[in-house]
C-alpha cells in the first residue's frame, strides 16, 4: 500500500496506526535515504504500540530500546553494517525479537539476515515535507487502510 504525507505529523499519523496492529515478533525493516523521515516514522510506531513519542535516532548508539509494561520497540540503525560479523557484533541475534518489535534502518545492509515475514517500509523524499511511504506487508494491514 503507498500513504502520500505532506508533513512530518502526517508521517506520524500514518505510522502510529501501523504501530497500533503491530503484534510481539514483528520486523519493520526501512528502506530510505538520508533525511527521508525513518525516525520520524519511528515515532509514530512508538507512540501507536503506546511506549510515547520520547524516539531518537539510533545512529550513534546502534540500537535505542523503547519499552513498555507488556512489549519493546528496538530501533536498529545498520548503516554502518555490511557484514554477518558485523551484524552479530552488535549483538542483534540476542534480542528477544519473538516478544517484541523491531524497527531496522538502513535494512539493506543486513536484508539477508532478515526474517522471511518481514515489513518492509519504504520511504521516498517528495519535497521538503512530502513522503510516499511505501507498506510491504503481505496483505495483513490491508484492511486496517482502506
Amino acid at each position: 500500500m503507498k500513504i502520500i504525507t505532506h508533513s512530518p505529523q502526517e508521517t506520524i499519523a500514518a505510522a502510529e496506526k501501523l504501530g497500533g496492529l503491530l503484534k510481539a515478533g514483528d520486523m519493520i525493516a526501512y528502506k530510505g535515504g538520508l533525511g527521508a523521515g525513518k525516525t520520524t516514522f519511528t515515532r509514530g510506531l512508538a507512540i501507536g504500540m503506546g511506549l510515547g513519542d520520547s524516539v531518537t535516532s539510533p545512529t550513534f548508539a546502534l540500537v535505542n530500546e523503547y519499552r513498555g509494561e507488556h512489549i519493546t520497540l528496538y530501533h536498529f540503525d545498520m548503516y554502518r553494517i555490511d557484514s554477518e560479523d558485523d551484524l552479530e557484533s552488535t549483538g542483534f541475534y540476542d534480542y528477544p525479537f519473538e516478544d517484541n518489535v523491531a524497527a531496522v534502518e538502513w535494512s539493506e545492509n543486513i536484508a539477508e539476515f532478515l526474517p522471511k515475514e518481514t515489513i518492509y517500509v519504504t520511504i521516498n523524499s517528495l519535497g521538503e515535507n512530502d513522503r510516499e511511504i511505501i507498506i510491504e506487508d503481505g496483505g495483513r494491514f490491508a484492511a486496517a487502510w482502506d
